[in-house]
């Protein structure tokens, strides 16, 4: 359905789960006119009633935001809500920033790109880079919404080009976003049009909302054996080391509660079982939890972001580690899948409701 909100100049699009019950997905908003991006989630529980699975402002506020022009350089307050697709990369690259500050410039598969510089640290004299990918304010008019036995889907297509002349090769995506009671399902097909090889990543960045407000409660398994070590919390840049997370406070392969424990973080060497990754955050004060799982075998990181200060919980399967194709990692994969003419990369997040483990009793 077609709200009467228009967001980067095309309508909310809420999908509806035709078979609500006490225990599942009500609804969710889509924005086409910023590259897809999941505004809201709607769920309901028996313990909680309705709420809002993610953290994002009602339709009206997100126009304000989002199409109120100041500071949202090549759309960059997408991901400050709700949750953005990321795409042709996730995660940040550096790179020589242009006189103006407003771009960098750098190497892609060994070709000279200028990519917006749409993010840096917050310190005075921050680095200035490229922050996930270019179509967080991309329009895709070509969509319509179907029902599809118990689910409502909305598709669409981007033929995004070269992405404004800022990326090698040419690029087509298709979208494919599904709701029913049960799960809410997305779906990304990048497929290479051009006459070059196409480096892509993709990613998604969903801000989940904890219910209870109780932050160090909360526990994320994320069955990852090792993560990339950064130079600060501030700018977050990769040093090209990698270590393991086994006896340290990252390490969430069985679960563990959050603590104090802050969390701007890229996790590699991710387990599988039966070809699928499977993530989970609970609020157990709450009664709440929820399943993220991918069967995408290119999604070789997962950033997660935990600040002090807030109830949310950002975790984002992702192609890629953050600058991808810098010299620091050496030999070392970063995760970009390399697409040559005709091939595709695929891309797939389920997320699913979990709350049977808990009870009233187990929250008090």
């Amino acid at each position: 359905m077609a709200s009467s909100v228009r967001i980067g100049g095309l309508p909310v699009i809420t999908l509806w789960a035709p078979e609500a019950t006490d225990r599942g997905f009500v609804s969710a908003d889509i924005l086409p006119g910023r590259g897809m991006t999941t505004l809201q989630i709607r769920a309901r529980t028996p313990e909680l009633g309705e709420l809002d699975v993610l953290a994002s402002p009602s339709a009206e506020e997100a126009a304000r935001v989002l199409d109120g022009g100041a500071d949202d350089h090549a759309g960059s307050k997408s991901f400050s809500l709700g949750g953005a697709l990321l795409i042709p990369y996730a995660n940040r690259i550096r790179g020589r920033l242009s006189d103006d500050g407003r771009e960098i410039e750098t190497q892609v598969a060994g070709r000279t790109v200028r990519l917006p510089a749409n993010w840096g640290g917050q310190r005075p004299g921050a680095e200035r880079y490229a922050m996930h990918g270019l179509i967080l304010d991309a329009a895709v008019p070509d969509y319509g919404v179907e029902r599809r036995g118990d689910a409502e889907v909305l598709t669409g297509a981007l033929d995004a080009g070269d992405f404004g002349g800022r990326w090698p090769s040419r690029c087509r995506l298709e979208f494919e976003i599904a709701l029913s009671a049960s799960a809410f399902e997305m779906r990304v097909s990048a497929t290479n049009i051009g006459d070059e090889v196409l480096p892509m990543g993709i990613g998604w960045h969903p801000w989940f909302n904890l219910p209870s407000g109780r932050r160090e409660q909360a526990r994320l398994t994320l069955p990852a054996n090792a993560r990339t070590l950064v130079n600060d919390y501030d700018a977050v840049l990769p040093t090209g080391e990698v270590a393991p997370v086994a006896g340290t406070p990252h390490d969430f392969r069985e679960g563990r509660a959050l603590d104090d424990l802050y969390l701007d973080d890229c996790f590699t060497d991710l387990v599988r079982e039966d070809g699928e990754l499977a993530l989970a955050f609970e609020d157990p004060t709450a009664g709440y939890g929820l399943a993220l799982t991918s069967a995408s075998p290119a999604v070789k990181a997962v950033q997660v972001y935990a600040p002090l200060d807030r109830p949310v919980l950002v975790i984002e399967p992702q192609f890629n580690v953050a600058d991808p194709f810098a010299a620091i990692w050496r030999r070392r994969k970063t995760g970009m899948t390399k697409l040559v003419p005709g091939q595709a990369a695929r891309y797939l997040v389920r997320l699913q409701i979990n709350t049977a483990r808990f009870t009233r009793k187990s929250c008090r």
